[in-house]
């Protein structure tokens, strides 16, 4: 499963220095997909959209943090746990349970991010 912020979150900003990926920004916020990572080519997101890798992205939310489901490999790779819900003093950094994800497929997209294989 990807991680997800819910609407709880007290907007401290706990959570965005610790994500390996920088798949956490502010609300409002646009993001992208080489930001954090080593994507330097246009890149397709899960639901077939290619992004140029420089490309400002609209954000997910507006009102509170939130992570990019496409840049989110619940710090497979990285860490044991997910960090974000290790730090979020709200415990608001929770499993998306509509986005159920195999660890193989975590760690192949942490892969590919990090040109690691």
């Amino acid at each position: 499963m990807a991680i997800i912020i819910t609407d709880e979150c007290i907007n401290c900003g706990a959570c965005e220095p610790e994500c390996p990926n920088n798949a956490i920004y502010e609300g409002g916020f646009e993001w992208m997909i080489s930001e954090g990572t080593k994507i330097d080519h246009d890149y397709k997101l899960e639901d077939g959209i290619v992004v140029a890798h420089d490309q400002k992205v609209a954000p997910v939310e507006d009102d509170y943090y939130y992570i990019v489901p496409d840049k989110c490999t619940e710090c497979k790779g990285f860490h044991e746990e997910p960090q974000c819900a290790a730090v979020c003093p709200v415990d608001c950094c929770v499993q998306d349970p509509d986005r159920v994800e195999e660890e193989s497929t975590l760690l192949t997209r942490q892969a590919t991010l990090h040109k690691t294989s």
